[in-house]
């Protein structure tokens, strides 16, 4: 659990990066119709729940800081109401939120027309976050015109517009001791997922029933919904990289891939192992499974402060284009190959991305047109994969065999915590866990 004094540092931090006599505005996420009068599990907006830790939708947060840099926090949320609460849950009200929250002031959203109207006016620059939500942009819209036609009244809109979110982003890339702390726990429930996937599977079962086994543990450990939509892929499905529909029974021979993470409190885990349904890997699924898993290993190597996600996949992808010609499935100069990119044929995706509040999280991958280079407190994962469809170019013992190794790293001063190493990769380690 990340303390409330954290969430008013980080507004603290960004209201430093905002220009004198400016306005900062961040929209809460809405409820999703999910058909007719049901909606989608409530799942906050990522920036809005950094900067606040308030979990329900459709509030506002307001920061403002005067030309001599003196700041103030805003938020507007659903007030108080006994009917709504006894149909649809409690409320904070804002009369509990700017206390709980640590908040200048707070308003019902009720008044946010109004009030907005007189945050916002004068203030020579707007900071805002266009393209998320369609109904709020309207309103922003709306607002700077009613300012821009009425100086009469001593209205004054904004005279630039900046985009708050490369502000943000910046500091949700780098994870604070209590984020690594929720994020290593969501790396370890995962984990134990995965295991109990492995341990559940045999031919005969369905895609969904490792799912389902694996979405129990997600719950049952505090962590009620999945990061993203869980991957079951058996056999052919695992060579379609977001395959979802999970519906397929698990064939005797068959390599079965799973991509899936937990979210805990808001903080993604993202984990993916490959594994035989009965526990066995054939000679051809061996040859690939361990190509894959070097490839990962070598990526490992250049994961440290200082180095770069290019780097580390050029690490990986040098392993790969080596064993597909070991393999006779590449041919050719390997050096050649490896300039060539040849191994993108049959590894169609990048070796990672950022992870936090998003599993595709947000931050930076170049600084100044360059490579951004690691820093300790970065989280990303490292998931080299080979993925050959039954109308792959290649020897007929390797169709239909998708492979995908993936992790969870922290970069540290010295190199990397992996947190999710609790999930065994070797063949040795899964076969001894899956025939035990």
């Amino acid at each position: 659990m990340i303390k409330n004094s954290e969430f008013v540092a980080r507004r603290e931090r960004l209201i430093a990066a905002l220009d004198n006599n400016s306005v900062a505005i961040v929209p809460a996420a809405v409820e999703l119709t999910r058909s007719r009068d049901t909606e989608f599990p409530f799942r906050q907006d990522s920036d809005f729940f950094y900067l606040t830790g308030f979990k329900e939708p459709d509030a506002v947060l307001v920061l403002t800081k005067d030309r001599d840099g003196n700041a103030q926090s805003t938020l507007f949320c659903r007030n108080k109401d006994k009917v709504a609460e006894i149909w649809h849950g409690r409320r904070m009200g804002y009369e509990q939120a700017k206390v709980q929250l640590e908040l200048d002031q707070t308003f019902a959203l009720s008044e946010l027309d109004d009030e907005l109207l007189n945050l916002v006016n004068g203030r020579k620059v707007l900071f805002y976050g266009q393209g998320t939500y369609d109904a709020f942009d309207d309103k922003v819209w709306q607002l700077l015109n009613t300012l821009r036609g009425a100086p009469k009244k001593g209205y004054r809109a904004p005279e630039i517009i900046k985009d708050i979110r490369p502000l943000v982003h910046e500091m949700r890339l780098f994870k604070s001791d209590a984020e690594v702390a929720l994020m290593r726990e969501a790396g370890k429930i995962s984990a134990q997922a995965h295991v109990r996937a492995m341990q559940f599977a045999k031919p005969g079962a369905t895609e969904y029933q490792l799912e389902a086994e694996i979405h129990h543990h997600y719950a049952m450990n505090g962590a009620r919904h999945p990061a993203y939509g869980t991957i079951v892929g058996g056999g052919i499905n695992a060579t379609i990289l977001h395959y979802t529909d999970n519906c397929d029974v698990l064939k005797d021979g068959d390599l079965v891939l799973i991509d899936s993470g937990c979210e805990l409190e808001g903080y993604a885990a993202d984990i993916t192992r490959t594994f035989p349904v009965n526990g066995k890997f054939s000679e051809a699924q061996s040859k690939i499974y361990n190509l894959v898993l070097a490839a990962q290993q070598a990526a490992f190597e250049a994961v440290k402060p200082g180095s770069t996600l290019v780097k580390a996949n050029q690490a990986a992808m040098k392993v790969l284009t080596q064993g597909l010609v070991d393999l006779g499935i590449l041919a050719g100069d390997v050096d050649e190959l490896v300039a060539a990119q040849a191994c993108k044929a049959f590894y169609m995706h990048g070796l990672g991305h950022w992870l936090g509040l998003d599993v595709h999280d947000v931050g930076e991958y170049k600084l100044d047109e360059a490579d951004r280079p690691f820093e300790p407190g970065m989280v990303l994962t490292i998931e080299p994969g080979l993925y050959f469809d039954e109308e792959a170019q290649v020897p007929d013992e390797y169709k239909g065999i998708g492979i995908r190794i993936e992790d969870d790293l922290l970069i540290t001063e010295s190199g990397f915590e992996n947190l999710t190493v609790q999930v065994p990769k070797t063949i040795a380690e899964i076969e001894a866990l899956m025939n035990n």
